[in-house]
């Protein structure tokens, strides 16, 4: 009898074991095309103001493998790509994109004469060319969804989802779509990495560059879990490139990702 209980006593922890590790298996990240993965913070917006198709097309030009784009939506429910929660800094307008229509917003002008992009023309654009990673800023997920479908860009999309509601609702309403969260502060080593993990199953993380150590970037590739921390540093160059690469990263958020690109090319990381 007590041969037969621990049978069965093992063969369910088997089945746990096993339950455990589908329900955390998650989705794909879109197909990359380079060794090492270069994301545009905001496009390329070296050469273009940030968020504009103009930022996204120099991304495109340069065969980077995402654009970052940060999806609002404006009072009448469309969705449009804004960094911050007004048009003040970025346009010549004024004002809360949840309090401006789709139309008045379509009248400003950034810098340089480019309209503030509707979510559509984005997924147009970057359709077969480059990736979106899309920091979910303000926005209902069905919606945003509903775009990407339509859009046929389900297998290029990544999500940045800043809060637990978001990740609950795509989990819900998309969960073939890869998510990715920052790493908080107070993870800062391998087995606390770990152990977030086990609590929040994505598939890339973010966070600074310098929350990471080279034991910590091993832990999430082992798991599966891909380690695209942001540079955006007031100095960035080859210098804290070459820091950040050392710790076996294989992608980066950055300010100058032509420039990035370049490098990683020139030294055969590419």
């Amino acid at each position: 009898m007590s041969l037969l209980f621990q049978k069965l006593s093992t063969m369910l922890s088997f089945l746990f074991t096993l339950l455990v590790a589908c329900v955390q298996e998650q989705p794909p990240l879109p197909a990359g095309r380079h060794a090492f993965t270069v994301i545009a913070h905001r496009g390329d917006h070296a050469k273009a103001p940030e968020n504009t198709l103009a930022a996204y097309q120099q991304a495109i030009d340069h065969d980077l493998d995402y654009i970052e784009a940060d999806l609002r939506t404006t009072r009448d429910g469309r969705l449009v790509i804004m960094h911050d929660n007004t048009v003040d800094r970025t346009t010549n307008g004024k004002g809360k994109v949840r309090e401006l229509t789709f139309e008045a917003i379509r009248q400003l002008k950034t810098d340089g004469g480019h309209q503030v992009p509707a979510f559509k023309e984005v997924l147009q654009l970057c359709k077969g060319r480059v990736h979106i990673y899309l920091d979910f800023k303000d926005a209902d997920v069905k919606a945003a969804f509903e775009e990407i479908k339509a859009a046929g860009m389900e297998q290029q999309v990544l999500v940045y989802v800043n809060k637990g509601a978001q990740y609950a609702a795509w989990r819900s309403i998309a969960p073939a779509v890869p998510l990715m969260v920052s790493l908080p502060e107070d993870v800062r080593d391998a087995a606390v990495l770990n152990a977030f993990l086990d609590r929040h199953p994505v598939s890339a993380l973010d966070g600074g560059y310098k929350q990471y150590t080279r034991e910590m970037v091993e832990a999430a590739v082992k798991r599966g879990v891909a380690v695209w921390p942001d540079m955006l540093h007031p100095e960035e160059g080859p210098a804290l490139w070459k820091e950040a690469i050392a710790l076996g990263l294989r992608g980066l958020q950055t300010d100058r990702p032509a420039d990035f690109a370049a490098y990683l090319r020139e030294n055969g990381i590419r």
